[in-house]
């Protein structure tokens, strides 16, 4: 399902083409993405991208789309892989209270968020005693159908698009609430159908055995 069907499909679902409620489809799609973004974290959702670690910096950019860790490493001239364990800030400020205490570094910490258009950080801990490749696997927010026309979603789980969108857009319109509450159900079905695939994604059923 393409964005010119789902929209179609709303308003037939609808029976609603007035004006303002056609203009704020978008709305609705992106309201129902981005709730799905959060509910599930699908192979499909992850990013794998590599920057530098500078030396007496404890700094560290996170990506402009990023939405949460699966893993962070720093890998040395040599090529060896070091993965760093995750602590809160607290821990990393009492541990590592110096800047001027540097070595290799074994933690990380979430240290900001986005805001006023900066990146946030990750701090870690020790300070890095020399400049290091960093390589971050983390979910992300993808594009939405919206821009893009197509999306994993709609050629993969169209179902949780369209009943999500069509909850949006009932809650919008004021509508009955049986039919809000028919939508709703729908669209939880549909996601814990998704949550299934999440599950799978982390398993690996030869060794696992299946579920």
């Amino acid at each position: 399902m393409n964005y010119t069907e789902l929209t179609a499909a709303v308003q037939d679902y609808t029976q609603n083409e007035e004006t303002s409620f056609v203009s704020n489809i978008p709305l609705f799609v992106r309201q129902v993405e981005e709730r799905m973004n959060r509910a599930v974290l699908l192979p499909e959702l992850r990013k794998n991208v590599t920057g530098t670690v500078v030396a007496g910096s404890k700094y560290l950019a996170r990506p402009a789309d990023f939405l949460a860790v699966f893993s962070l490493a720093l890998i040395n001239a040599s090529g060896d892989y070091t993965y760093l364990i995750d602590k809160d800030v607290n821990f990393m400020r009492e541990a590592y209270p110096s800047v001027s205490t540097t070595a290799t570094p074994k933690y990380y910490a979430q240290f900001d968020g986005d805001y006023d258009g900066e990146q946030g950080n990750f701090i870690l801990g020790p300070t890095p005693d020399v400049n290091y490749t960093a390589e971050l696997h983390y979910y992300y927010d993808p594009p939405s159908i919206v821009t893009t026309g197509t999306s994993w979603y709609g050629d993969n789980a169209e179902t949780a698009l369209l009943y999500g969108t069509l909850l949006e857009a009932y809650v919008y319109m004021k509508g009955e609430p049986d039919l809000i509450a028919e939508y709703s159900k729908r669209f939880q079905t549909a996601m814990g159908d998704l949550t299934g695939v999440q599950i799978r994604s982390d398993r690996d059923e030869y060794r696992d055995g299946a579920l």
